[in-house]
């Protein structure tokens, strides 16, 4: 506690009031002391200043000199919010991806892309299935279907250049201005007296 925070520090970003994943809040913290540094004393001064609301009212309830180090402070913090821990990700959630109706291909891409990283995914035969699987029906896709990606590298380069022949064809639409609609054109139209006159004229030598 007699610990003085070093001058560089920026302070926490984020805050931890007892219902959220202390493991997201954890490794959130971590990024954020990358960029300050300190010994393990500012780093459970760190922690302490993230907590809020319940948490805080937990740490206070601690008995005085009960955390040792930040390893014992994490664990601590582990084991009180256990219950909240986002539960374990399997690699097959991938093909929970699915693009949705009005989604465009680079939403899609950017989308699945993430799932990939945060899954840790390198069986490149499974991902290129989810993401085929995942895909609204439409050119793109009957691409890849009958020359089937191998890998999800491949897989970008060609979205990428479906998109930007896409962007080219709604650019080419944008220039072309629409063609004006043809005058038509009507028989002028007879008065109803003119039309009389000459229905009783018609007899006439």
């Amino acid at each position: 506690m007699n610990t003085t925070l070093p001058t560089t520090s920026l302070g926490p970003k984020v805050y931890f009031i007892g219902v959220e994943d202390p493991e997201a809040h954890l490794t959130t913290f971590h990024t954020q002391m990358m960029l300050t540094g300190g010994s393990d004393a500012v780093y459970c001064k760190m922690l302490m200043s993230t907590l809020s609301g319940m948490a805080l009212e937990w740490f206070v309830s601690l008995p005085d000199e009960h955390i040792t180090n930040f390893d014992h402070f994490a664990t601590l913090f582990r084991e009180q919010y256990l219950v909240n821990k986002a539960p374990t990700r399997l690699s097959y959630d991938v093909f929970d991806v699915k693009q949705y109706q009005g989604e465009s291909m680079k939403d899609y891409r950017n989308k699945f892309g993430v799932q990939v990283v945060i899954l840790k995914l390198t069986d490149e035969a499974m991902i290129v299935h989810a993401f085929v699987k995942g895909m609204l029906p439409g050119p793109f896709s009957e691409s890849l279907l009958r020359f089937y990606p191998k890998t999800f590298m491949e897989i970008r380069r060609r979205a990428l250049a479906h998109i930007a022949a896409d962007d080219r064809v709604m650019q080419k639409q944008d220039l072309v201005s629409p063609a004006q609609p043809r005058a038509t054109t009507r028989p002028p139209q007879m008065r109803v007296h003119e039309a009389t006159t000459e229905k009783k004229g018609a007899g006439k030598p």
